[in-house]
């Protein structure tokens, strides 16, 4: 019986180089007969947190968009694969809006196995350590249980289609394949 793998892709171009990796990390998941969704954020309607705390006490957002769904998916997987773009050396803004509009929902999703791809045209694995530390803020330090099990830097690539010549496919395909 496979896992339930659920990729959240925020890259701003369908086929980027950070939406390449995740269509790469898929297809090894589902060869190895997982059950995998992957969500491109820019076809949901998620709107910025407003910081009202409703949320705190309700663990429903009172802004009616697509987050409700995405949570919905977040708790019923097993596996979460975050996957962006690299801008000023951090995580993009539809990534950080996503990760802000967990709140309600957040002590819910435990005990989960993370994955995180970066992209970006810098080849330094060190520079993109912000962008890590990010995605490990979330996981680690405000999700029970979350198990990192490995970050795939696709690094060198500026252009779509870039990261296509780069070892980071081999690596997302390998990454999704092991899952069992």
């Amino acid at each position: 019986m496979g896992k339930n793998i659920l990729i959240i892709s925020s890259s701003p171009r369908r086929g980027g180089n950070s939406d390449t990796l995740c269509d790469e990390f898929k297809r090894g998941a589902e060869e190895s007969g997982n059950k995998v969704e992957k969500v491109f954020l820019k076809d949901k309607k998620i709107g910025y947190c407003t910081g009202c705390g409703v949320c705190n006490n309700m663990h429903k957002c009172v802004q009616h968009d697509d987050m409700a769904e995405l949570l919905d998916k977040m708790v019923a997987a097993d596996v979460i694969v975050l996957a962006s773009p690299v801008y000023f050396y951090t995580i993009d803004g539809q990534m950080k809006t996503f990760i802000d509009r967990c709140v309600p929902r957040y002590t819910e999703i435990s005990n989960k196995d993370f994955y995180f791809i970066v992209t970006a045209a810098d080849t330094s694995e060190q520079r993109m350590q912000r962008a890590i530390s990010c995605f490990r803020g979330f996981t680690e330090d405000c999700l029970e249980g979350a198990n990192e099990k490995q970050v795939i830097y696709g690094l060198g690539a500026w252009q779509v289609g870039e990261i296509k010549d780069k070892q980071a496919m081999k690596q997302a395909w390998e990454a999704g394949k092991a899952i069992r």
